[in-house]
């Protein structure tokens, strides 16, 4: 019967363990984020510098990452680095330092857009008023950035969300890896279990990302009007 596999769910702690899964995910994704911004502007700035040899490192960097699957990149950090160097890292901090890179590359490229979409008459404005380099950034260029980064930025939270049930192969206990021990728990006594766990996760990752989908794309319109 189908209502015996709704009914893992509530048992013993298992809502709970999935929840904490949740929270792991989570924490993953929202440091790999923040460390991403931070990261993603000054490499963007960087990539807009007139340097060529700059702009050839920055472009390599960034088709590197968009080229390599984020999969690769975890085996290659957590399998590959531990063994050739002899470093202990956890599953976790793999994953972070995998997904930092990842969105430094992606958030650098989007930094790079929003400046050069900033007509070049905006910085000779500032300056024709008497504005110093560092003013016209400040009170011109910067908000401008910010108006059209901000919806993109925050699209990018989504797909790291999303992107991180992949850490669940290299053996971190994050929402996807909890729920597999909980179907493999159950396997004989409840087949029907995975797809009551499984359902359950697609609708934690929905009600966590859509809303901040929907956050993106109100701000993109309203900043359009």
């Amino acid at each position: 019967m189908q209502d015996l596999g709704i009914r893992v769910l509530f048992e013993g702690k298992n809502l709970i363990r999935l929840l904490g899964g949740l929270g792991v995910t989570l924490q993953i994704s929202l440091l790999s984020v923040a460390l991403s911004i931070i990261l993603g502007i000054l490499l963007g700035m960087v990539m807009n510098m007139k340097n060529p040899v700059t702009k050839a490192v920055t472009r390599v960097y960034l088709e590197f990452v968009r080229i390599m699957p984020q999969l690769v990149l975890l085996f290659l950090v957590y399998f590959g680095l531990t063994k050739a160097f002899g470093i202990n890292l956890s599953g976790e901090v793999s994953a972070v330092i995998v997904f930092t890179i990842w969105g430094t590359a992606e958030m650098g490229d989007l930094v790079r857009g929003a400046l050069q979409s900033i007509p070049k008459h905006q910085y000779e404005s500032g300056k024709a008023i008497g504005l110093t380099d560092f003013q016209v950034y400040q009170h011109i260029i910067i908000p401008q950035t910010i108006r059209r980064l901000l919806p993109l930025a925050i699209n990018l939270v989504t797909r790291m969300i999303k992107t991180t049930s992949l850490i669940v192969l290299i053996g971190v206990v994050e929402m996807v890896k909890v729920g597999q021990q909980i179907i493999e728990a159950n396997r004989l006594t409840v087949p029907s279990a995975a797809l009551w766990i499984y359902a359950f996760i697609f609708f934690l990752y929905f009600i966590v990302c859509y809303p901040i989908s929907r956050l993106s794309v109100r701000l993109e319109k309203k900043w359009k009007d």
